[in-house]
């Protein structure tokens, strides 16, 4: 046998480990893939309970604020009603949204001996929201909820005022999550039971509504 045949009867077995070992990598890629379910909805029933309570927070029309920390509230919140399709044409609900704006550091100790300025603070935005029945103007529900976001402040003047900025972009975020998640439940709890227009109702859901309608009766 040659040196070239030695060389190959080396190398086969490694190549087919190597190989064996990449195929089962794959697989395990290909099945965990198949276990990945969508954060904010269910795409496997365009007509279950995901997909309905998905269609009403896209029908939540969120009202006009005028400043500039409420804007960044409302335009993430409005991102995550919609999943990024914007305001609804037709709403089936109102939103009134109050947004206010503190900001907490601590004191500054200014003496003949020493002189020291506050190095961290934390901003805190708090959203009140009254939700309401578009098509009546009934309150629904109401509610506040509020998120603190710290910050560092540096020396330069500018680089502070940058932080603060961020720090309240920050909490804005958080706190459109969080009212997200507060006007689901919200409308989870509502005592309505009618579907919006663009939602599709199986045969066993509508039977199912008809029977809770005549027990109320």
């Amino acid at each position: 046998m040659s040196s070239s045949d030695l060389g190959h009867a080396h190398r086969t077995p490694g190549l087919r480990k190597r190989f064996l070992t990449l195929v089962s990598v794959l697989g395990l890629v290909v099945v965990a893939g198949c276990t990945v379910r969508p954060l904010y909805g269910d795409v496997t029933s365009a007509t279950g309970p995901q997909a309905f309570a998905s269609a009403r927070l896209e029908s939540i029309e969120i009202a006009p604020v005028d400043d500039r920390v409420g804007q960044e509230v409302r335009n993430h919140l409005i991102f995550l009603l919609g999943g990024g399709k914007g305001q609804p044409a037709s709403p089936a609900y109102k939103v009134q949204l109050s947004v206010r704006v503190t900001d907490a550091r601590a004191s500054s100790i200014n003496t003949s001996r020493v002189n020291l300025d506050p190095t961290s603070g934390i901003v805190t935005v708090q959203g009140s929201y009254v939700l309401t029945d578009s098509s009546n103007g009934e309150r629904i529900s109401a509610g506040t909820r509020s998120v603190q976001a710290p910050y560092d402040i540096p020396r330069q003047e500018f680089a502070a005022l940058r932080a603060v900025r961020n720090a309240e972009d920050r909490a804005s975020r958080e706190l459109a999550e969080v009212l997200r998640l507060a006007l689901a439940q919200e409308l989870e709890q509502s005592t309505s039971k009618v579907a919006p227009a663009d939602v599709p109702v199986s045969p066993e859901e509508a039977q199912k509504l008809g029977q809770d309608e005549s027990e109320e009766l």
